[in-house]
């Protein structure tokens, strides 16, 4: 047989299988963009069954398990990619994974260790000298101890999955794929449910588990985590992986309202970003801010723990990003705001076990310090979704050895004698002043708790009585906004600083330490003077001193916080030199002040300055030389020496818009039950 006919015979065999199992991989390919990960592997087993590119296969199949979730049981394919001459910097930092999930941390450090010198991809390379050093941390992680005993919750644990407990009066909440039904193709396990069950604690009655009603329970969907707001009327819960062409991308934060024990049709909120991962919600104490994870652009990692604030009208927005000392470059999920103003999160990115580990973050002085959780809390497999019950006990979820099925939800109970929890709070109430100068109550005022860098920290609508509450932090500053429409927004310095209670003097297991503030709010008046206060200059001298100067970073504040308002800047002297030079010297004052505020960023068209010199005498000559002594003379002239501001123009446009919807916060005020209140307020616009 010569040579030739034995080329036509491989071309005739074996070109149709190649191209066949490049078809398959193309369609594995596709199911692997679709999300639907679990068909994917279908398809990569069959292209290898047929020879085809072992390395580059075993490495998609490593890829299908990892990005859902499934990382332990993509060690076997990530080795034999490398081992089959697969050898890019992800297979080998994805295989490193692996090995720190199964608890080969020497094998996984030799692996980053390599790569933090070795690689060629810029990222792989930072991330992995990252790993490197929680890889260094993890052994005093282990060999820390705590008081956390650990059991696994049998009674409600299936062959299925069950995760993300949230208690809420007197029932456990919970996520599950226990009923089977239509399976979800990214993983090949039934389509997740959300459940509820009586409780008493971690005391459950399985007679009368069921799944929530069939407006949020959509079988063709996957239900995720779930919160409550304090008094249970609103729900936010993610919903999404419906495998439609969206893929993993469709996982979206929604919000229903229970109206006479029946939820109400679930409505998409605003803060999704509907190119990103949104999932994982959990709600503050007080219900006003929201934390939950995001894979949107502009994060620090895969996905980022991010907050967003209801403003007076129940409007979700300002949503902000928890920064560094939260994120990371690996994935951070399943946050849960504590009553004692802790945040507990799960995270992949900081040092810890190997999977997803458990995370208590703390604010003190201004920043949030994380703390893994140990062990027994924590394990190499995914640890996540934790909720406290009472200040020493709560849920969580894992998937390690042991359990019933897939993840399972498990109880525990910490035993430190020495733990004392103490929360600090500001309360606070709006006042004014009415036409004879007395004190008076204001109602209806936004009041907004910023940090020492102006970030939001949170945002309430004082009611009748003008109060409102704040959760605050230890040896922290903070600026106290209150706004209304007509009034000038006022702001108000407190601080925390050298008012720490230090625990170990205290009895109890919670002490509460109560703040309290009054944001009194000015009447917006046109023309009317207001004296500024402490504002003094040289003799004969207009250049702004430091004690001025920190009198006139007050009115740049004023002017920063009410960009609707245009005033006059205006300097009086007393009557002892001529009218001529009194004049000359008051504009010189007047224009320095002013220069001072515009180059403090200040437009100069809403400031105009004016001298009065000695035309504006608020104590006559005649009265003063009446006075007995020299000391009285001079503190009457002093009064004549000021610096005043009046408001010359009150650009009502924005604040009409705000009146509106106080008006309408009044009147919803006015309803006499909830529901009519949820009638007429719309959540989320």
């Amino acid at each position: 047989m010569n040579r030739a006919f034995i080329y036509i015979i491989l071309i005739i065999f074996i070109a149709p299988a190649c191209n066949m199992s490049n078809r398959i991989v193309k369609k594995g390919d596709k199911k692997f963009d679709r999300g639907e990960y679990e068909v994917a592997v279908e398809y990569y087993h069959k292209a290898i069954n047929k020879g085809k590119g072992t390395g580059e296969i075993n490495y998609k199949i490593g890829e299908s398990y990892r990005v859902s979730n499934r990382i332990k049981k993509a060690l076997p394919y990530y080795q034999a990619a490398v081992n089959n001459g697969y050898t890019e910097d992800h297979a080998y930092f994805y295989l490193a994974h692996a090995l720190k999930a199964n608890e080969k941390y020497s094998e996984a450090k030799k692996i980053f260790d390599q790569l933090s010198v070795n690689a060629t991809d810029e990222m792989v390379k930072e991330q992995s000298v990252l790993e490197e050093k929680n890889l260094a941390v993890l052994e005093g992680i282990l060999n820390t101890g705590n008081y956390f005993r650990v059991k696994n919750l049998n009674e409600i644990n299936s062959s299925g999955a069950e995760y993300s407990p949230v208690y809420h009066d007197g029932e456990l909440f919970f996520t599950s794929s226990r009923d089977g039904g239509k399976i979800y193709k990214a993983t090949g396990a039934a389509y997740t449910k959300i459940y509820r069950v009586q409780t008493q604690g971690a005391n459950v009655d399985l007679t009368t588990l069921k799944p929530l009603d069939d407006l949020i329970n959509d079988e063709n969907t996957n239900e995720g985590s779930v919160t409550f707001t304090p008094d249970g009327r609103i729900m936010v819960y993610a919903k999404g992986n419906n495998g439609k062409k969206n893929g993993p991308k469709d996982v979206n934060l929604y919000m229903a309202t229970n109206r006479n024990g029946r939820w109400s049709e679930p409505r998409l909120l605003r803060i999704n970003d509907p190119e990103a991962w949104d999932s994982s919600p959990t709600l503050s104490a007080d219900g006003r801010t929201l934390y939950f994870a995001s894979n949107r652009k502009g994060g620090f990692g895969g996905t980022d723990l991010y907050t967003a604030t209801r403003d007076g009208r129940g409007r979700w927005g300002n949503v902000r990003n928890l920064g560094p000392r939260i994120n990371t470059h690996g994935n951070e999920m399943f946050p849960y705001s504590s009553t004692d103003g802790s945040l507990y999160f799960a995270s992949d990115g900081h040092p810890g076990f190997g999977g997803l580990d458990l995370y208590q973050a703390v604010r003190t002085e201004g920043q949030m310090v994380v703390q893994n959780m140990g062990s027994p809390i924590n394990s190499s497999a995914d640890d996540f979704g934790l909720f406290l019950f009472s200040p020493t006990k709560g849920f969580f979820t894992s998937n390690r050895e042991g359990g019933a099925g897939d993840d399972d939800i498990y109880t525990f109970v910490n035993n430190d004698p020495d733990l004392k929890i103490v929360n600090y709070f500001l309360t606070g109430t709006t006042v004014t002043a009415d036409d004879d100068g007395n004190e008076t109550i204001l109602s209806n005022t936004n009041v907004r708790l910023m940090d020492e860098e102006n970030n939001l920290i949170s945002e309430a609508l004082t009611a009748r009585d003008g109060q409102f509450t704040f959760r605050v932090y230890p040896e922290e500053n903070y600026n106290i906004i209150g706004e209304k429409p007509d009034y000038l927004t006022t702001r108000i310095r407190f601080t925390t600083v050298g008012k720490s209670i230090i625990p170990d003097s205290l009895s109890k297991l919670i002490t509460n330490e109560v703040f309290e503030i009054k944001v009194p709010l000015d009447k917006i008046v046109i023309d009317k003077a207001i004296v500024m206060e402490n504002i003094y200059y040289d003799l004969d001298e207009a250049y702004i001193r430091p004690d001025a100067a920190v009198e006139l970073d007050k009115l740049v504040a004023i002017l920063n916080d009410n960009p609707e308002i245009k005033i006059e800047l205006s300097s009086h002297t007393d009557s002892r030199q001529t009218a001529d030079y009194n004049m000359d010297l008051s504009k010189r004052r007047a224009q320095a002040a002013v220069e001072y505020i515009v180059n403090n960023g200040i437009d100069p068209d809403r400031i105009i300055a004016r001298g009065y010199g000695e035309s504006r005498l608020i104590v006559p000559d005649q009265d003063i030389n009446k006075l007995p002594t020299e000391q009285e003379k001079e503190a009457a002239h002093q009064i004549n020496r000021r610096t005043e501001f009046k408001i010359l123009e009150y650009n009502k446009s924005v604040a009409e818009e705000e009146d509106e919807m106080v008006e309408e916060i009044e009147e919803i005020d006015e309803l006499e039950n909830a529901e009519e209140w949820e009638k007429e307020i719309e959540w989320d616009q």
